[in-house]
């Protein structure tokens, strides 16, 4: 009952934040959203940082999950690792995406829960990676030509997406750029064929 209680008040933070955005939104904002005193919120959160903390906790937590559902699929390694991205940053900006104080509250996100965005993005450096590593084991793929790593592979990927993003507000050139960047990055680490030599041994 106390996790629903607390799964309900974050919901109603997150609604407040959005409408209000996170400067002038107050205690007193959230137990009215949440249907609630402001003494009983309390109970639960000793202060709006707290608050914000908690929620961006659980938000970054359910893009994780999502990245894991992703990963799952079945699906080439890069086709699987573009979903996952898409998850991961979807799912954080599904509901601030549409209010007109979702950049703001983007901002408090790094200033007031700045170590829990960083561990979140570490995590999922760390899933994109050892999903590359998977493929590489099982012969999908090959680092060895690129002089790279799954974790330079990673951390490039999510580098050029979060750059694809600043340089359109158009999707379809967006989409048409990063499939371009994929097909790239797919022809530098795709295993090397050699010709078969199979009935082609001199007599």
């Amino acid at each position: 009952m106390a996790d629903d209680r607390t799964e309900h008040i974050l919901d109603a933070a997150l609604t407040a934040f959005c409408q209000y955005g996170y400067g002038k939104t107050t205690m007193q904002d959230v137990a009215r959203a949440a249907g609630m005193s402001r003494a009983a919120l309390y109970l639960h959160f000793p202060s709006k940082e707290e608050l914000f903390r908690a929620g961006s906790r659980r938000a970054h937590s359910r893009a994780l999950g999502e990245v894991d559902t992703a990963l799952a699929e079945r699906g080439d390694v890069l086709s699987r690792v573009d979903a996952a991205m898409a998850a991961y940053f979807g799912g954080l900006l599904a509901q601030i995406s549409s209010s007109v104080h979702g950049g703001e509250v983007l901002d408090a996100s790094l200033d007031v829960a700045g170590d829990i965005a960083g561990e979140a993005h570490a995590a999922l450096v760390t899933r994109l990676a050892s999903a590359l590593h998977a493929a590489e084991a099982s012969g999908e793929v090959q680092f060895s030509t690129s002089d790279a790593n799954a974790e330079d592979i990673a951390l490039l990927l999510l580098a050029v997406a979060d750059g694809l993003k600043k340089t359109s507000t158009d999707l379809g050139p967006r989409q048409e750029r990063k499939a371009l960047f994929l097909r790239l990055v797919h022809a530098g680490i795709a295993p090397l064929r050699h010709p078969s030599s199979e009935g082609n041994a001199p007599c």
